[in-house]
Parts: structure tokens; C-alpha cells; sequence
């Protein structure tokens, strides 16, 4: 007999996904997460969009998926793993190691910035950068605006010109989100419009500079970066293959310019795996784009959509209050947040008088919650603006509760710490003219004009920190200038550890920080604080990156001395508590005008943002919520007014909530 065999076209066979023996494994994957986690977790080759609710373990379901890669046998340092803080990545990249083993700390991670700043610099040749480049942070390129901005003579104008913050901010604002410098100002600032020209002027002259002094801002960065992708030269295809797997944390938070990098780096293969929350898009100030998660499922084929939605932090009543803010939210991936948790209470609307009553019953409510057994620090108040606590804050002091607010100057922008700074970067890059200008100020009978003609002698190479100025330092100078030369030479020539080179910057700066600060015995424990993380560097160039892209946060000057205490209670914006927790949660000043802000009622895309903020600080509580709102405000044209509740509160059913009336 003989048997038929048919055969199919190539199109019609279909293949099998390769079954893994999940046995092998030194991690049971489907025991330790739940189904949804474990389908983010197991996936391998395409392109994912997982949308992790609040709470619901996305950093946990993002480490299990690199060891399980791991375990798969994929080269860990194929791995790249995105992130918007370098905490967050070093505590998953440990997390991993935990998890699994050491192979896991060969996993390529870091912010957009650290991994531009190591790719750039390996790869300088091809994008035509001297692999020396120095970085810019913010306040530096400020300074060089200030500069070009003197050279313009632009104060002869009969109308204020803007200041230098303002100039970067449009600028910057510009390249981050691909958006056109006129349309920036006619939208934000019209009245600067007359202004459109001169600020484009500034703007080339600002990039020239930084080209011919070999200085790149933050946003060059990630623009060198994405062009040196998309030019897809035999570099960067060489790069690209070495990137097996593309997984982006916190995808809400891209602007138009990281998007188009992630886009980049997916070119010889679309293993991506962006994780967010659109609901927690609250950045849109800062250039982030929330149109970027939403569109992602375009921007790739078959992308597969994932959703977290079982929530590990709060109660099913927290929860509940929180779906129904986002739930009326126009443009959303739908999910409804729910939890094992059991044993909680309604969170609570509080109608108060006046601001003070408000303010009373936090304080009263936070005793009274310490008395339970809930610690300071395990408590938070939320605002939407800065300005919101004021009153709380004299109330707080009066009841001696200590409190930190979350705010202020942070450490790398104190005016010591950057004239510490800029020693050693001149020392690392004697063309770094703002750190000149900087530094020359410093010193007694130097002014703008003066620097101005000590720059143009080092930029016409007729005076040099490369040379002893013993020999290249003409008699017309004094002996100040001749000992700032001579200790720049020294630390530019010495071979030495970052660690010497700061002790020394430090023993030649110290007269000048006590004669410029009154109080230079609080600022110095910031110069402590910098010569300790110094010893942690073996290069100067890393040492030097590291502060301009990833500073330490927090200033000793911001923290009161006085407060021996360790425990104390968090006043926070909201935008400060995003990725944060806390046993109870009070929001301040729900009302219309405040919360949404007032600035947000022109523009639908503004309003349903303010409504993200509310929903990012409610699913910050873990068991007590309350929402508080003064029925009148004191306006200073106006006096006593009546307010109106919050929209994102206002007929909230009492099923969802408890409302209460606070009485005297």
C-alpha cells in the first residue's frame, strides 16, 4: 500500500514556541508570583507593554523576568535595563543577585543618562566627540547662558529681558520634547515673544560653544545617543547586537526624545519591554510625554499588553476610592486595582471652617494615631503645591512634631559644593570656561570684566595650567592669580586619586568659603560629605560624571540641626511621593482652584493630569486615607470666600467614602 504524504506551503505551518522545562530552574516562577506577574515575568522574545497598577509588584515581576532570562541561558550582559534613578536600578540589579546569582550583576543598567554618558564615551570616535567631553549640569549651562547673554548687552532693552533660568528652561524643553523653540514661548511665555529671535540667536551661539569646548549639557546626552542609533553606522550596529533584551521601568515618564532612544536601541530586534502606569503620568512639567505609553502599541508589531492589577500596598477601601478618581479618567488602559488585604476603613473626606481647622485636625489626628502605635515616619501629608503646608507647618511646630518637608536646595546645587566642583573639573578640562568664570569670581578684585580678559588669555593659550606658571605666567599678574595657577597645574598634573585631588581643592578653597559664607561652619559638613564620596571614586572622570548625572539628594543645611529625633513626620508635594508609601495618608486643600490647580482649567490634558495626582497620592496609603478640604479661604483682594470641593471628590458616593464635618 502506498502512503500519501501531503505537503503544506510554508506560510500554513505554524511555529511552536519551544517548551521550556520550568523543572531546571533554581526558581519556582509560577509559585513565587501571581498569573499576571508570571506572564511579564516568562516572556521572551516581542514586544511588551506591561501596565502595572499602584502597588501590584511591578520592580518584583521586572527582576524575576532578568533571572529567569538568566536561568534561560541569555548573556546577562545582553540584558539593558532602563531606569529613571540609579537607586532604582543598582536595588533591582541587587534584588537579581539575591534572587539568583552573581551572573546577574553583569545585567546592563542605569538611567538613560549614565548609559548615554558609557556608550558615548566608548563609542566617541563614531559620533565625533572627543571621548573627554566634560558634562554640564544644570546650573552650569544656566551660567554659560549667563554668559553669552552678558556678551549679547541684551540689559540695554526697554522691556525685561528673561533671566538665564528661563532660557535653559525653554531650550531644554525644546529638545526633550521635539518641540519647536517659537511655539514653546508663544505657548508659555508670550510675553517674552518679542524675544523669539534674540533667544534663537543664543541658542546657536550656546551650542557652538559647547561643541568647540568639547562640553555636553544632559540633553546632549541623550541627542548624540539617539542620532548615533538611528545613523545605524557599522558602530552602532556592532553596539546594537551586543543588546539582546530592552526593558524600560516607569515608561509613563518618557519624553519624546527617550522614546525615540528606546526606539533606537530596538532596531536589529524587538525584544522590548516598556512597565508603567498611564495613571500615574503626573510629569507632563518636565517634558514627559503621556501620549508615549498610550501610543506605544504602534510604535512596534504585536505588541502584547499586560496588566497588573492586584495590588500589594493598600486596603480594598483605599483601593476602591482610588479606581473611582481614575475610573472617570478619559484616555486610560482600563484596570481595576483589588486586594487580599482585609480589615480596613473607609477613607475619609474632612470639611473643615478654615485652613486652620484643617490644619488642627491633621495635628490632633497624628497624635492621637501616635498613641495607637503608628510612628511619625510611617505617616505623610500630601500637597499638590509647596505653599498648601504653610499653615500646617506653624501648627505642627507649635504641637512639637518634627517634620521634614520634601523641597529645597539640593546638596550638588549649594553654591560651596559647585565652587568645590569646579576646581576639579577645570583640572579635568582646562577649556571649561564656565567652571573658570566660576572660580575666578571667587576671588578678591576679580570681576565680570576681569575674568572675562583671564579667559580670553587661556582661550588664546597664552597662559595655561597645562605648564608650570613659573614659566608661563607673565609678571602682570599677582600673586593671587599665580597661586591659583600654580595649585590648578599641580592638581592637573598630578597623577593622584580623585580623593587627594579634592583634600588639596579643598586646602586652597577653604580661606575663600570662609570669607564668602557667613555660615561656612554649617555649609562645611557639605564639604565633608562631598570629600567622604570622593573616596569612593578610583577615576576623576567617573567621579566627575557621577555628580553631574546622579548627585547626592539631600544638603546637612536643609536638615535642622537641632532635631536630635529620628523619627519624624513627611511633608511632601505629590510629585516628591510618587514610588512612595506610608501607613496613613492626609491630602491637603482638596478644593477647586488648589487641587486641581487652578493653571490646570484651560487645558483638558492639564485637568486629567491634576486627576492622575489624586490618584497617585491616595494609592500612596497602605491603611488610612483622608482627604481634607477647607469650606473657606482666605484671599488677600477678596478676604473670606466660600470654596468648592475638589471635582475628584465632589459626589463621592458613601459607599466609597465617610464624609466628615469637623466641629470646634
Amino acid at each position: 500500500m502506498v502512503k500519501k504524504y501531503i505537503l503544506k506551503r510554508t506560510s500554513e505551518v505554524t511555529q511552536q514556541k519551544p517548551v521550556v522545562d520550568e523543572s531546571r530552574f533554581q526558581i519556582n516562577y509560577q509559585h513565587e508570583l501571581n498569573p499576571s506577574q508570571y506572564e511579564a515575568a516568562s516572556a521572551v522574545d516581542g514586544a511588551y507593554l506591561v501596565i502595572a497598577g499602584a502597588g501590584s509588584g511591578k520592580t518584583r515581576t521586572l527582576v524575576y523576568r532578568v533571572a529567569r532570562l538568566t536561568e534561560l541561558g541569555y548573556d546577562p550582559a545582553s540584558i539593558l535595563l532602563l531606569t529613571f534613578t540609579r537607586k532604582a536600578a543598582k536595588q533591582m540589579m541587587d534584588r537579581a543577585i539575591i534572587l539568583l546569582d552573581n551572573r546577574c550583576s553583569k545585567i546592563n543598567g542605569g538611567t538613560f543618562h549614565s548609559f548615554a554618558n558609557i556608550t558615548l564615551r566608548k563609542y566617541a570616535k563614531a559620533v565625533n566627540l572627543d571621548n573627554g567631553f566634560t558634562i554640564l549640569d544644570q546650573s552650569d549651562s544656566e551660567d554659560v547662558i549667563n554668559l553669552i547673554r552678558g556678551q549679547l548687552n541684551l540689559a540695554q532693552h526697554k522691556k525685561r529681558f528673561p533671566n538665564k533660568v528661563t532660557i535653559f528652561k525653554v531650550l531644554s524643553f525644546s529638545v526633550n520634547t521635539e518641540r519647536k523653540v517659537e511655539e514653546i514661548i508663544e505657548e508659555e511665555y508670550p510675553h517674552f515673544s518679542d524675544y523669539i529671535d534674540k533667544i534663537l540667536d543664543i541658542q546657536k551661539i550656546y551650542n557652538s560653544y559647547k561643541q568647540k569646548n568639547n562640553l555636553l549639557d544632559y540633553d546632549d546626552l541623550l541627542v548624540y545617543l539617539r542620532n548615533f542609533l538611528f545613523e545605524f553606522s557599522p558602530a552602532a550596529k556592532s553596539f546594537l547586537s551586543t543588546i539582546k533584551f530592552t526593558m524600560v521601568d516607569e515608561y509613563q515618564d518618557t519624553n519624546k526624545l527617550q522614546a525615540d532612544v528606546i526606539k533606537g536601541l530596538t532596531q536589529l530586534n524587538n525584544n522590548i519591554m516598556v512597565v508603567g502606569d498611564d495613571s500615574q503620568s503626573i510629569y507632563s512639567f518636565r517634558g514627559a510625554n503621556f501620549k508615549n505609553i498610550m501610543d506605544f502599541p504602534k510604535l512596534f508589531p504585536d505588541v502584547k499588553l499586560i496588566t497588573l492589577e492586584e495590588n500589594y500596598r493598600s486596603t480594598q477601601e483605599i483601593l476602591d476610592f482610588s479606581n473611582h478618581i481614575i475610573e472617570h479618567a478619559i484616555e486610560k488602559y482600563p484596570k481595576h486595582l483589588f486586594t487580599r488585604k482585609t480589615g480596613g476603613e473607609l477613607p475619609g473626606i474632612i470639611s473643615a471652617t478654615n485652613e486652620n481647622m484643617q490644619s488642627r485636625f491633621i495635628v490632633e489626628r497624628i497624635l492621637e494615631l501616635r498613641e495607637e502605635g503608628v510612628p511619625l515616619n510611617d505617616i505623610a501629608v500630601l500637597f499638590r503645591a509647596s505653599f498648601h503646608s504653610f499653615n500646617l507647618e506653624i501648627e505642627l511646630n507649635k504641637a512639637n512634631i518634627p517634620y521634614q518637608k520634601f523641597g529645597g536646595m539640593k546638596f550638588i546645587e549649594t553654591a560651596h559644593v559647585k565652587d568645590m566642583l569646579a576646581f576639579l573639573r577645570i583640572a579635568a578640562n582646562p577649556a571649561d570656561y564656565v567652571s573658570w568664570f566660576r572660580i575666578l569670581l571667587l576671588h578678591e578684585g576679580i570681576g565680570p570684566k576681569k575674568a572675562q580678559l583671564i579667559m580670553d588669555e587661556i582661550a588664546a593659550n597664552h597662559i595655561s595650567i597645562k605648564h608650570n606658571p613659573d614659566i608661563s605666567l607673565s609678571k602682570k599678574y599677582n600673586d593671587r592669580i599665580f597661586n591659583l595657577f600654580n595649585f590648578l597645574y599641580e592638581i592637573h598634573t598630578k597623577n593622584q586619586l580623585p580623593a587627594d585631588k579634592v583634600e588639596l581643592a579643598y586646602k586652597y578653597y577653604e580661606p575663600l568659603f570662609m570669607e564668602k559664607y557667613d555660615d561656612w561652619n554649617k555649609r562645611k559638613k557639605d564639604l565633608d560629605i562631598f570629600m567622604n564620596i570622593s573616596e569612593n571614586y578610583r577615576s576623576m572622570d567617573s567621579f566627575l560624571s557621577d555628580m553631574a548625572l546622579e548627585p547626592p539628594q539631600d544638603s546637612v543645611i536643609d536638615v535642622v540641626a537641632e532635631d536630635k529625633e529620628r523619627e519624624y513626620l513627611t511633608l511632601s508635594t505629590i510629585h516628591s511621593a510618587k514610588g512612595l508609601e506610608w501607613h496613613t495618608v492626609f491630602i491637603l486643600h482638596a478644593i477647586e482652584g488648589f487641587f486641581p490647580s487652578s493653571q490646570s482649567f484651560d487645558k483638558l490634558e492639564s485637568l486629567e493630569e491634576e486627576r492622575r495626582l489624586m490618584y497617585v497620592a491616595s494609592t500612596r496609603a497602605k491603611q488610612n486615607l483622608y482627604v481634607c478640604y477647607p469650606m473657606h479661604i482666605f484671599d488677600r483682594h477678596q478676604g473670606i470666600t466660600f470654596s468648592k470641593p475638589s471635582r475628584f471628590i465632589d459626589g463621592v458616593s458613601e459607599e466609597i467614602a465617610d464624609q466628615w464635618l469637623l466641629e470646634e
